[in-house]
């Protein structure tokens, strides 16, 4: 596990688009998309986070920070940002940008272990953006529980997909609430919210 931080450098979205690409052509399984993610999807996602809740949020996959802009703009301040990113250069992009966020360099389907090294307190929510149809089923399913339990019953798991359907359907440990579709992505997505409790 790496930890940084950085001072803030200017950012665009021909840096964000060629890193983005970068990241596919190395590691397309885990960087799934050739774009950044849009910001209309970014400000759906980050509504389903209560700024007022208590606790750290952490993002996992953030890239090139789509979602982290969102939500620092929807009122979490940048110390309460945990990012998990397995590629090394959206973690160094990442820390120039959003100084006070802590980025951890690692993989985000172990975010039990790499919260637990991070020593931070319960989240308040768990922002993916991370391709989960890029996995197999119980990858995802093992994922989105072991998230869940970091948190207390309620607690927010917010992924989204380019898909129409689930990426993991609703069980017994938790329910799922959705879809938000958002046509005006490109291509469009679908936003999931989990939270641990009885599904219905």
């Amino acid at each position: 596990m790496a930890d940084r931080t950085g001072p803030k450098q200017p950012s665009s979205r021909g840096a964000n688009a060629g890193a983005f690409l970068r990241g596919m052509l190395s590691a397309p399984r885990t960087t799934g998309a050739i774009s950044p993610s849009g910001r209309r999807l970014a400000t759906v996602m980050a509504a389903q986070v209560d700024p007022s809740s208590p606790g750290p949020v952490v993002e996992l996959g953030p890239g090139t920070g789509a979602f982290t802009q969102a939500l620092i703009e929807r009122g979490i301040a940048p110390e309460r940002l945990l990012l998990i990113e397995f590629n090394s250069e959206f973690c160094d992009l990442l820390a120039n940008r959003y100084p006070g966020v802590r980025i951890v360099e690692g993989d985000a389907y172990d975010v039990a272990g790499l919260v637990g090294e991070a020593g931070i307190a319960a989240p308040s929510a768990i922002v993916s953006g991370l391709p989960l149809l890029n996995r197999p089923m119980e990858a995802r399913r093992a994922l989105i529980k072991s998230a869940l339990e970091l948190g207390s019953p309620g607690m927010p798991y917010i992924q989204f997909t380019y898909g129409f359907g689930p990426p993991v359907p609703a069980g017994n440990a938790y329910r799922l609430v959705g879809p938000k579709r958002v046509w005006l992505n490109v291509p469009p997505a679908t936003v999931w919210v989990y939270r641990r409790g009885e599904a219905r």
